[in-house]
């Protein structure tokens, strides 16, 4: 797919093992500096707050500026306050409050980063070939960010906690360069000339909740995120709690599910030719559902691995078939805009879950989320069902 394409997945890779050692030594960080899990869930609530405030201006400049130089800078930001969070925790000033901090700034970042990443993609490689560029870049993702990095990261953090952090620091600083590199146009035509910042978050947010099947992705994945991040909010937790996990045995189990999600990547294609995209759909809802269930009752660390690991099938599955779909009918120069708009539907419902997730746990108990998780998956599981048809996913441009 071209020199383009390969220096972005080379980005991809360097900044995914970074936030994957992260992914495992954020929880454990906290985890040492408090044991109540509302403040242990709150911190995802922290990360994914901007998405809440920021997401819809950020698709606003996503549109009119240059999209790789965005991503550098980014990057680079991302970078400074990653590596002062590690000095913090190496001279042991780090506190709840700090972590929070440091997590704000960096969701506020991401919500400009994953949009200008998002909406580049089909600059660097054909129409055609965004399913494949698609699955190459979530595998490389579950690889580094879920399979690999998660056991580094906590072993990392069990040498010396202040570690995991410097390395995810010095990722972004990679990253940066080699997006640095991309030859090309990155900063969109616009079809019109631009006006206020609200008209345009208004043009995005009309594009996106008019077209039927961008609505329905978006709501539907916002009340997903509810339910899923509300049970994994708490999962280090209930990982040492209920399973009865070590440090590394909490790494292995976020790892889990980006072994089903490596398989997922890798037959996608092949799936969505011999089922079509309706019911792979139909069938994550089902696998989602499940998932939490399956949690719930689970005592055994063998059944709660087995289960991520199907977990991470279906969700790179559903990952790689909304945003193949997505890239391909929303117009260039709309595209930061109703990415916006679609990620304050999806880590929106990410930050309310986080949120409620820890209260639910420390009110009732550690399983808890998982069963009020599941409860909601079965009823928007009976209202999505009908509505994920071959005919409403036909591809139909957005404008």
């Amino acid at each position: 797919m071209g020199a383009g394409f390969r220096r972005l997945w080379a980005a991809s890779a360097v900044s995914n093992v970074g936030d994957g050692v992260a992914l495992a030594a954020g929880p454990l960080l906290l985890a040492s500096l408090t044991s109540d899990p509302a403040l242990v869930a709150g911190a995802m609530f922290v990360q994914q707050l901007p998405w809440l405030l920021f997401a819809l201006p950020a698709g606003v400049y996503v549109d009119r500026l240059d999209r790789r130089r965005l991503v550098v800078v980014v990057n680079l930001v991302r970078a400074a306050v990653i590596g002062g969070l590690a000095t913090a925790v190496a001279t042991g000033v780090a506190s709840v409050a700090v972590v929070y901090a440091a997590l704000f700034v960096v969701g506020a970042m991401e919500t400009l980063a994953d949009n200008a990443g998002t909406a580049l993609l089909p600059a660097v490689v054909p129409a055609d070939d965004l399913p494949r560029a698609n699955a190459r870049l979530m595998g490389v993702q579950l690889v580094g960010n879920q399979l690999l990095a998660p056991p580094l990261g906590a072993a990392l953090f069990v040498a010396a906690a202040a570690l995991p952090f410097g390395v995810n620091a010095a990722t972004f600083l990679v990253a940066a360069v080699l997006v640095a590199t991309l030859r090309g146009r990155f900063r969109p035509e616009p079809a019109e000339p631009h006006g206020p910042v609200r008209r345009d978050i208004a043009t995005g947010m009309r594009t996106l909740l008019g077209h039927p099947v961008l609505r329905m992705l978006a709501v539907c994945l916002c009340l997903m995120n509810v339910t899923l991040v509300g049970a994994f909010a708490i999962l280090v937790l209930y990982a040492r709690e209920r399973l009865g996990l070590t440090e590394v045995g909490f790494g292995l189990l976020l790892a889990a599910s980006a072994v089903g999600g490596i398989a997922g990547t890798a037959v996608a294609a092949r799936l969505q030719a011999r089922f079509g995209t309706a019911l792979l759909l139909r069938v994550g809802l089902v696998v989602e559902t499940c998932t939490h269930l399956s949690l719930a009752l689970a005592r055994a660390p063998w059944v709660a691995l087995a289960t991520m690991v199907v977990f991470g099938a279906h969700a790179s599955l559903w990952g790689i078939l909304s945003l193949s779909w997505r890239q391909r009918v929303v117009p260039d120069e709309l595209r930061g805009r109703v990415n916006s708009g679609y990620f304050l539907f999806s880590v929106g419902g990410a930050a309310l879950g986080a949120l409620g997730g820890g209260f639910v746990a420390r009110g009732l108990g550690i399983t808890a989320p998982f069963w009020i998780a599941f409860g909601g998956m079965v009823v928007l599981t009976a209202v999505a069902w009908r509505r994920f048809t071959p005919a409403l996913l036909d591809v139909t441009p957005a404008r």
